[in-house]
C-alpha cells in the first residue's frame, strides 16, 4: 500500500523574540457550561478590579504603575501589545471562541470585542491588539469568555499579557514544573527511540570516554540545532545540554568538545556541503559521535531525500568510524519528515531518536491523565522548542545513551560500500567551491577560467548563528564573490570539469537585492531571486546533477532591470 505524506512547509525563519509578560491565568480550569442553544460557555468576570487582581495572583506583578493602567480600557491598550492565548482539551483538534469583552462608560454605548477562535491542542496564539477596531467608549476590561460548541467541555487555559515596549514583566513561575523523575516522564522520553540499530559505535564512544580519554560529540542541522528557542542559546540548547550531561554521566576524566553546527532555515542540501568546514572544521576535528538533525527543514530538498542520504554517508563513512544518531525534531502541529528519512537509518542500521514520538501523544492529555508537559510549554514558538523543549530532546539522547550502556555488539563489518542507497547518494562526496577553496579545488576540477566579473566584492551582511558553546555568531560563507550594483555589470564566469553542481546564494529581506540568471553552457537553468524567501538565509539550489563528469561553463549575471541591485554568490557545492 502506498503511503501519502503530508507536505509540510519549507523550514522557518528564526524565531521572534517574544515581548516580555506576565499571565492572568495559568493552568486554570476551564468548563463549558451549558447554555440554551446547546453551547457551552464559560463566563471570567474581569470587571471591578478583578483583572487587577488575577495579574498579582498569577502574574506576580506589584508595579503600581502597571496595576492601576490595567483598571482603566485606555490604561489597558496603553500597556498590552498582545494577548496570548492557549487552551489544552483531550481531543487537541477542536476549538474554542476566546472572546474579551470592553465595558462601556454608559449603559448601551458601544464597547469593543476582542475574539478568535482557539484549536485547543495547547499551542499559543496571539492576538496583537494594533488589529483591533477599538471605540471610543470603552471605559474597562469587562469579562472574558470561552464559548464551546458543545456543553460540558472541560479544558485548561494560560492567558498572558505581552508588554508594550517600555514597560518590564516580573519574572514569571510555572506553577506545574515538570517533574523530570515521574515515571510518567521516563516513559514518554524512553518512547523517543525509534531503533537503536548496530550499537557497536556508540559503544566504543561511550568506552573510550569511559577510560578517560577525550571526546568530541557534533551536531548538525537547521535552527533547532542552533539552538532556537532556547534562553540563553549558548547553554540551554539541546546540543549544549546533552554535552553537558554526557560529561557527568560518561565521562571519566578527558575533556567533552561540542561541535555545534546548526544553521537556521537550511536543509541538509546544505548541511552536505558545509559538513567538512562546520563539523570536520577542514579536517582540525574528527568527532566521535555525529547527530543529524534535519527532519524539520528538509519538506525544502529539491531531492526529498538524496541529499540526506548523501549527507549521512558522509559522516558514516570517515575513516575513524563516528557513532552517527539520526534526530528528528518537531514542529507544534505535530509534524516532521520522520516517515520520508527514517528509511536511510533503517537501511544502514543506525539509532533514530524521535522527538515526535516521545512528546504528541501525551499533548493531548490532561495532568491528571499523565501529561507531562503542555503544547505550549515545549514549544517556545510554532517551530522551535523552549528550554524545556530542548532539555527533553537532550534526554531523549541521553537515554539512548543509557539504553546502549551496556551492550556488547555482534555487529562486525560495518563497511557501507556493499549497501545500495535506499533513496539515493549522488552528492555523498559534494565539496564546498569558494573563494577560499578555489585554489586547493583548482587542479582537481580543472578550473582553466574564473572571471568575477562584477561579482568582485565581498559581502560581509551575512546570516550568523552561534557555533559551540558560543554567545557570538560566526558568518556563514564568508568567501563569496558579490555584485554590489555599483560596477560595471559584468558575469561571472567560471570553466571546470564535474558532474554535479549546486550554487549557494544569499536571500535577503532587502529591496536593495534582485534577481540573477544562472546559465550553464549557454541555457538559462536558473532564475535566483533573493527575495523570494525573504530574510537573510543561504539558500542552496542545484544547478546539474549529471552521471559523468565532464567541462561546463557557468555563467552568472544580473537579470535585466537587476542591474543596479544586489546579488551574492556565497559559494558552489560541486562532485568531480
Amino acid at each position: 500500500m502506498n503511503t501519502v505524506l503530508q507536505e509540510g512547509p519549507k523550514a522557518p525563519k528564526d524565531p521572534t523574540i517574544k515581548r516580555p509578560f506576565f499571565f492572568i491565568m495559568q493552568d486554570k480550569d476551564i468548563f463549558g457550561a451549558p447554555q440554551n442553544d446547546g453551547r457551552g460557555i464559560q463566563f471570567i468576570y474581569m470587571d471591578m478590579e478583578r483583572l487587577v487582581n488575577a495579574a498579582k495572583i498569577a502574574g506576580n506583578v506589584t508595579d503600581e504603575q502597571i496595576l492601576n493602567m490595567l483598571k482603566t480600557a485606555e490604561g489597558f491598550r496603553k500597556l498590552v501589545h498582545s494577548i496570548g492565548v492557549s487552551v489544552s482539551e483531550k481531543s487537541g483538534k477542536d476549538t474554542v471562541r476566546f472572546v474579551m469583552d470592553m465595558y462601556p462608560d454608559k449603559p448601551g454605548n458601544p464597547a469593543t470585542r476582542i475574539e478568535k477562535d482557539i484549536v485547543m491542542d495547547g499551542m499559543e496564539n496571539i492576538i496583537n491588539l494594533s488589529d483591533i477596531s477599538w471605540v471610543d467608549t470603552d471605559r474597562t476590561v469587562g469579562q472574558i469568555r470561552f464559548e464551546f460548541d458543545r456543553a460540558k467541555v472541560q479544558a485548561i487555559t494560560d492567558v498572558r499579557l505581552y508588554l508594550n515596549d517600555g514597560f518590564v514583566a516580573p519574572e514569571q513561575t510555572i506553577e506545574h514544573s515538570i517533574d523530570i523523575e515521574s515515571d510518567d516522564y521516563k516513559q514518554m522520553i524512553q518512547k523517543s527511540i525509534m531503533q537503536t540499530g548496530n550499537s557497536e559505535r556508540i559503544e566504543r564512544v561511550l568506552s573510550k570516554a569511559g577510560s578517560g580519554n577525550d571526546i568530541t560529540l557534533a551536531f548538525i542541522g537547521g535552527s533547532i540545532t542552533q539552538g532556537a528557542g532556547a534562553i540563553p542559546i549558548n547553554e540551554k540548547s539541546y546540543a549544549r545540554i546533552f554535552a553537558d550531561e554526557f560529561k557527568d554521566k560518561f565521562a571519566k576524566g578527558g575533556n567533552v568538545n561540542l561541535i555545534k553546527a546548526g544553521v537556521g532555515g537550511t536543509p541538509s542540501e546544505l548541511g552536505m556541503i558545509r559538513f567538512e568546514r562546520d563539523v570536520l572544521r577542514d579536517g582540525s576535528e574528527k568527532p566521535d559521535l555525529i547527530v543529524i538533525e534535519f527532519a524539520v527543514n528538509d519538506e525544502g530538498d529539491e531531492t526529498k531525500g538524496n541529499c540526506y542520504e548523501s549527507l549521512v554517508r558522509k559522516a558514516l563513512n570517515l575513516s575513524w568510524k563516528p557513532a552517527v544518531v539520526l534526530l528528528f525534531a518537531v514542529f507544534s502541529y505535530d509534524w516532521n519528515l520522520q516517515d520520508r528519512l527514517s528509511p536511510v537509518g533503517v537501511r544502514y542500521n543506525i539509532p533514530m531518536i524521535s522527538v515526535k514520538d516521545a512528546v504528541c501523544p501525551q499533548f493531548t492529555l490532561l495532568p491528571q491523565e499523565g501529561r507531562v508537559i503542555s503544547k505550549n510549554q515545549f514549544f517556545y514558538d510554532v517551530y522551535h522548542p523552549s528550554n524545556a523543549g530542548h532539555q527533553i530532546m537532550a534526554d531523549c539522547l541521553i537515554n539512548l545513551f543509557d539504553t546502549v550502556n551496556g551492550y556488547h555488539s555482534i555487529y562486525g563489518n560495518e563497511s557501507l560500500e556493499p549497501v545500495n542507497p535506499v533513496i539515493g547518494a549522488d552528492f555523498e562526496k559534494v565539496e564546498l567551491l569558494d573563494r577560499k577553496e578555489m585554489e586547493k579545488l583548482r587542479e582537481k576540477y580543472k578550473i582553466t577560467s574564473l572571471s568575477e566579473g562584477s561579482f568582485s566584492d565581498t559581502d560581509k551582511d551575512l546570516q550568523s548563528v552561534e557555533m559551540d558553546s558560543d554567545i557570538f555568531q560566526t558568518p556563514e560563507f564568508p568567501y563569496n564573490w558579490c555584485h554590489l550594483g555599483k560596477t560595471d555589470n559584468e558575469p561571472f564566469i567560471m570553466t571546470l570539469v564535474c558532474s554535479k553542481l549546486l550554487l549557494v546564494f544569499k536571500d535577503s529581506g532587502s529591496i536593495t537585492h534582485g534577481k540573477a540568471l544562472v546559465y550553464v553552457d549557454g541555457i538559462l537553468v536558473k532564475e535566483a531571486d533573493p527575495l523570494e524567501v525573504g530574510w537573510t538565509h543561504c539558500n542552496p539550489v542545484i544547478l546539474f546533477n549529471n552521471d559523468r563528469s565532464k567541462k561546463h561553463t557557468i555563467e552568472i549575471k544580473m537579470a535585466k532591470g537587476n542591474e543596479d541591485k544586489k546579488f551574492t554568490i556565497l559559494g558552489f557545492g560541486i562532485v568531480k
